[in-house]
């Protein structure tokens, strides 16, 4: 089994689980076309050691970049870019990594420390 994406006009609308086969008899007339996503893939690494499959794996309201082969999420904030080679968002500058949780504020475009 695989999973499969129905992209329309670059947006994932849904993801289902299917046999390649499925897809010889299954009749959609629906507007868009199904794109096969792997389950497995984040960032354009296979979890499993596998191949990845076009980056990340698709989730409802995901963007499909045709010219990239790739799904990525919306953008979280304006101040944030895509990584071309991962097709995820990054941040401005790094999140501390010193074991406390923070949250972005994009007004001042840092982490914020959260307080537990």
């Amino acid at each position: 089994m695989a999973h499969y994406a129905k992209v329309n006009n670059g947006l994932v609308e849904q993801v289902i689980v299917a046999e390649a086969e499925f897809f010889d008899t299954f009749v959609d007339s629906s507007p868009g076309q199904w794109i096969q996503t792997s389950y497995n893939t984040h960032g354009g690494v296979h979890t499993n050691g596998g191949t990845p499959l076009r980056k990340n794996y698709a989730g409802i309201g995901m963007t499909y970049d045709a010219a990239r082969d790739a799904f990525y999420a919306p953008q979280p904030y304006p101040s944030w870019t895509l990584d071309d080679d991962s097709c995820l968002w990054e941040a401005p500058t790094a999140m501390p990594d010193d074991g406390s949780r923070y949250t972005w504020n994009e007004e001042t475009t840092s982490w914020d420390a959260v307080d537990d």
